[in-house]
Formats: structure tokens, C-alpha cells, sequence
């Protein structure tokens, strides 16, 4: 399913595997769903943030996604990319308190309201993700 958009050059190749090396399938899913709106703006969604950008060498995912999440809390109203994120920062193998600690700073520089915004967000992201845990229990 890599190749549905048009123009599906090496930025959009380099993109759709970066995707898939961080996200547990909430991006993928919203880009098929995307497919039907947009293909022009699916197409530009994984070529230039995953593809250009995300793919730099001087971070790795592990050290990119703490800035990530950071950044979409510090807005304070992107809670589904924020909760994508978290999702990806978890499957890159930030801990849990290390994102604690990163959305604690939320409330420094960009108030309450974005940190507690995330806080429920991170809460959500993860009561799914231990969910799997407690069933296999």
C-alpha cells in the first residue's frame, strides 16, 4: 500500500518507512483515510515531515520523539498527533517517566491547560498500551 499516491518518489519512499519504523498504525490509518480527501496532501504529509525531515541523520527516533512530543503539548490542542507520538515514543523506547518529565516541562513554558492537556492524553496512550499487558496477565 506504500505507492497509492501518485508521484511516488524516494522523499515519499523514505517517508512511508520512517512511518512505519515509529507508528503502531494510527498514521498509516489516518493516511489511507487522508487517500480519499486529499492524495496531493497525503502525498506532501509523509514526503516532507518523514521524509525530509524526520529522516536527518543527526537524531535518531529515540531522541527525536521526546523533542516531538514536547513540541505538540507546548500547542496545547494537537491531541491526536500528540497521542500518535506517544505512541511512537513508547515504541522507540522512551520510558515512561522520561515522557513524564518531558510534558512536566509543558507546564513551565507553556502553562497548565497544555500540560494538563497532555497529561490526559499521555493517560489515555497509557491505559492503551498496558491494556495488551493486563489481558495476556
Amino acid at each position: 500500500m506504500m505507492c497509492e499516491v501518485p508521484l511516488c518518489d524516494e522523499r515519499f519512499k523514505k517517508g512511508w518507512e520512517k512511518i512505519k519504523e515509529i507508528d503502531q498504525g494510527i498514521l498509516q490509518d489516518f493516511y489511507k483515510s487522508l487517500l480519499d480527501i486529499s492524495s496531493e496532501f497525503a502525498r506532501q504529509l509523509v514526503q516532507f515531515p518523514f521524509g525530509d525531515v524526520y529522516s536527518r541523520p543527526a537524531l535518531d527516533s529515540r531522541r527525536r520523539e521526546p523533542a516531538i512530543v514536547s513540541a505538540i503539548a507546548a500547542l496545547g490542542h494537537a491531541q491526536p498527533q500528540l497521542r500518535l507520538h506517544l505512541h511512537a515514543a513508547i515504541k522507540v523506547g522512551c520510558t515512561r517517566d522520561e515522557l513524564i518529565e518531558v510534558l512536566m516541562m509543558t507546564a513551565v513554558y507553556s502553562g497548565f491547560p497544555a500540560a494538563l492537556n497532555a497529561f490526559a492524553t499521555f493517560g489515555s496512550v497509557l491505559k492503551e498500551v498496558e491494556a495488551p499487558c493486563k489481558e495476556s496477565a
